[in-house]
């Protein structure tokens, strides 16, 4: 039972460890390459690389930092579980699979880490074993498949290159040539970081323990698209890929806004709240800003799975629920867990000095400042003031709210594990994000743009925080407006169908093109011109020849009468 406790310690030095080899790497500028040659094929060598530089060395200490957390986190929300000890390996397994993921700049060996991701998270969102749970590990598993086929292709295409080290070819990548490769490399990000039009199984992965959301969902396997698009960056310069990755990402990043102002399942809100800051680090990166994109992923992940702990606390305090409507008022029975979703959701908001503030403000002044069409800054503004207004929704129905819950219930931070486990994670998003800024940005970026233009983040911020904590004060009116537009409440609420045409339509179109080419093809010309037809034609052939061999020159003695005669009843 003091598996959480080991895991912990374990996890917590080796963040430690790897926090103290980034600052040598950050000041030193020296990269460490460790190869293995697996095999060699002609000019080819399959290498197996492991790349130790200030990126990876940053990015696996916040891993293992929030890991070390949500281990330790799980040794109280996991207590009653008979599968306990499976859930802790899996998480390790998973913890495991980052590592090697994170550590590999070669196109090859990070195939290692990437489907260890994707088969570790089917694992852990069936973990319940019921009938939801099977649909979404189902839905997260066939998505990622798409982007690992992606990545094999690419793969092939790298051939041509002599080596699969992107880290080092990435600057040679021109459009001219390779083209198809950098769209199989995006196609493999935006499935695991869930953008349009694979984001339906994001949301669906919540089914998953509110553990496995925390770090699987908010900080590792979501931004692990993200990481690699980071690592590819400099083949993006200039290209043509770049415009599209932009219009997808903020068009993801609003889709996810405008969804969790209509959704009541709180882990399913903090779900699209991901979806959407996973669109704001995409198109950032899209516009050419990769050591932003960076720095929002790391400061993202620390508030983020501190939401996702502090919304397992209260699910587990009010009885299991997970809708909003049933809870209200709980900042009077549990402060402390309060204390800490404010926190987390003013960070999210980019509350001032709080670790949001410094990536979200700098990358939407960046954003406004940029070369960039009104489509993509009309997006970052809209989504902007929806976060916010999602973010006081929550806050109004479930921590400020009237008390809705039944008479019956004991709500209390009563577990010291749970609440000491997300101490370290809420100081980090009070302060990580200044110091994560004086780290990667030494000299301050030059932003010079107009006085309305600095103030417009926060106008919208203010406008959205308004308009969400008005609408649900007016509850009923509200209700009833959503009732007279019940289309587009259905339309807005549920990801524009993205989930119904991620599961039915395409199951759907499957099938009845399946059935289809059953009868067309696997019992019609493929059986006819395939196997059965080659099967009748050959046994005719051996029979003749059997016939030939076994009379030998009677046979053929015949024949040729037979011949001789016809050919003279012909000419006659």
């Amino acid at each position: 039972m003091y598996m959480h406790v080991i895991s912990m310690m374990f996890l917590g030095l080796n963040s430690i460890v790897c926090g103290f080899i980034f600052m040598n790497k950050m000041y030193s500028g020296v990269v460490n390459v460790i190869e293995w040659e697996l095999m060699s094929m002609n000019s080819l060598s399959v290498i197996f690389v492991i790349i130790f530089d200030w990126i990876s060395m940053l990015f696996l200490s916040f891993v293992l930092l929030i890991s070390s957390s949500v281990m330790y986190y799980s040794g109280s929300y996991m207590m009653g579980d008979s599968n306990y000890n499976r859930f802790m390996y899996l998480v390790l397994a998973f913890v495991f699979s980052m590592m090697m993921m994170v550590l590999s700049p070669n196109l090859i060996s990070i195939l290692l880490g990437w489907d260890g991701l994707g088969l570790v998270s089917y694992a852990l969102v069936i973990y319940y074993q019921n009938e939801k749970s099977a649909n979404a590990g189902m839905l997260t598993i066939l998505s990622n498949r798409v982007g690992d086929v992606a990545i094999l292709l690419g793969i092939g295409l790298m051939m041509n290159l002599g080596s699969w080290n992107f880290i080092v070819y990435s600057y040679y990548i021109l459009d001219e040539d390779w083209i198809l490769l950098k769209f199989l490399i995006m196609l493999a990000a935006m499935t695991k970081s869930a953008q349009i039009p694979f984001s339906a199984w994001l949301p669906a992965a919540m089914a998953a323990p509110t553990p496995v959301s925390a770090l699987v969902h908010s900080s590792t396997l979501v931004t692990a698209g993200v990481y690699l698009m980071i690592r590819f960056s400099s083949a993006l310069e200039g290209s043509k890929i770049q415009s599209m990755l932009l219009i997808i990402s903020c068009l993801t990043m609003f889709m996810a806004g405008l969804g969790a102002n209509f959704e009541y399942d709180l882990k399913k809100i903090i779900a699209l709240s991901t979806l959407s800051q996973l669109g704001v680090m995409l198109s950032i990166l899209a516009l050419g800003f990769p050591d932003l994109s960076f720095f929002h992923l790391l400061s993202h992940a620390l508030f983020k799975a501190l939401l996702f702990m502090c919304a397992g606390v209260v699910i587990h305090s009010v009885g299991g629920y997970q809708d909003i409507r049933y809870m209200g008022c709980l900042v009077k029975f549990m402060p402390l867990s309060v204390a800490f979703m404010t926190v987390a959701n003013l960070a999210l908001c980019g509350f001032p000095f709080l670790a949001g503030f410094y990536s979200k403000d700098m990358i939407l002044e960046v954003s406004f400042m940029s070369w960039t069409n009104y489509i993509a800054l009309i997006l970052y503004i809209l989504a902007t003031g929806l976060t916010v207004s999602y973010t006081m929704r929550l806050i109004f129905y479930s921590l400020s709210g009237e008390f809705n819950l039944s008479c019956m219930s004991n709500v209390s931070d009563e577990s010291k594990i749970m609440t000491n486990s997300m101490i370290l994670l809420g100081f980090s998003a009070i302060m990580m994000g200044a110091v994560l800024s004086w780290l990667l940005f030494p000299e301050p970026y030059m932003i010079c743009m107009s006085v309305f233009m600095k103030n417009l983040v926060l106008i919208i911020s203010f406008i959205g925080a308004m308009l969400g904590y008005m609408f649900n004060l007016m509850n009923t009116t509200y209700n009833l407006k959503s009732l007279k537009n019940y289309k587009f409440v259905i339309m807005f609420g549920s990801m524009w169908f993205m989930p119904f045409l991620s599961t039915k339509k395409v199951s759907e179109i499957n099938l009845k093109n399946g059935v289809m080419m059953e009868m067309l093809m696997d019992k019609g010309w493929y059986e006819y011109l395939g196997a059965q037809g080659l099967y009748y034609l050959f046994s005719k052939l051996f029979m003749i020849l059997n016939m030939l061999q076994m009379n030998g020159i009677k046979v053929f003695m015949k024949m040729f009468v037979v011949g001789v005669v016809i050919m003279l009843f012909t000419f006659i």
